[in-house]
């Protein structure tokens, strides 16, 4: 593959008596596309840079005299050097352990993190045979592995017949779903619900990710264009949406909108020529 690999390293799975060790390299299945920004001297717009001050002294600190600070639940700051939380750091490794197998679907989407491709590193064969053994078996593996002295849990699944390795979350960093939960309203009316029910329908339709784009990106990044080719900028204002507390109104405003919206479509699609018609 063209894409450069951000990390190796051996998948080992099976007992401790009969490994299997399948070498891969890592390439990253996303990327970061926010735009980034330099801060500048409002007066002459040159680029300025941040620095530490001692809120005592107003002096400034180098980078090589701070240390880390946490502060507890009871407002105490305890102080920690670089060596004691370096010494903390999981020992360099290169082997992602495979845990165990699980069925598809077992592991919630809220535990997913970060997703890599998988590729082949020097011997194809290891590769090949474990991707379509994944495929034949249809199950998703739990690994473990350190990478760039950070451990790590993930998946270890097949996406449209490639491999992956999904970071999955560890348990602390998810929220428990009876500490959100709204309590069940008993009183629910049917009226209202069928016509949820019946918005829901109408907007059903295939996931095309294509069609989302970050449309703050592209209006920052046309911005930056317009006053680089030195553009007057007109500032629009934005329009304000007015609220409503009548759930039924609203409802049946939406589906009178999609109704419509979808008559449009319809109509746009059947007013071409018709078959056997003369131009």
């Amino acid at each position: 593959m063209s894409a450069r690999a951000v990390w190796r390293g051996v998948i080992e799975l099976g007992p401790s008596s009969s490994k299997v060790s399948v070498p891969v390299k890592l390439y990253t299945a996303v990327e970061d596309k926010s735009v980034s920004f330099r801060l500048l001297h409002r007066a002459d717009g040159v680029p300025v840079r941040q620095v530490l001050v001692n809120p005592k002294t107003k002096e400034v600190v180098e980078y090589a005299d701070s240390e880390r600070g946490f502060v507890t639940g009871e407002g105490e700051l305890v102080s920690l050097d670089a060596d004691e939380l370096e010494a903390l750091e999981p020992e360099p490794s290169r082997t992602i352990e495979v845990l165990r197998f699980l069925q598809p679907g077992t592991i919630e989407h809220r535990w997913y993190q970060r997703p890599y491709y998988l590729g082949p590193d020097g011997d194809d064969d290891a590769y090949f045979t474990l991707t379509a053994a994944l495929g034949r078996e249809k199950l998703e593996g739990v690994a473990r592995w350190v990478m760039r002295d950070k451990e790590y849990v993930g998946a270890l699944r097949l996406h449209h017949g490639y491999p992956m390795l999904v970071t999955l979350r560890y348990a602390e960093d998810v929220v428990p779903l009876d500490e959100v939960g709204p309590a069940r309203d008993a009183t629910l009316d049917d009226t209202q619900v069928a016509m949820a029910g019946q918005l829901i329908t109408m907007l059903a339709g295939e996931f095309e990710p294509q069609t989302y784009q970050d449309e703050y990106r592209a209006a920052v990044l046309d911005l930056i264009e317009k006053k680089r080719r030195g553009s007057t900028i007109k500032r629009a204002k934005p329009r304000a949406r007015k609220a409503t507390s009548d759930l039924s109104a609203a409802l049946e405003k939406s589906l009178k909108q999609e109704t419509k919206s979808g008559a449009g479509k319809g109509a746009a699609r059947s007013s071409g020529p018709r078959s056997g018609s003369r131009g």
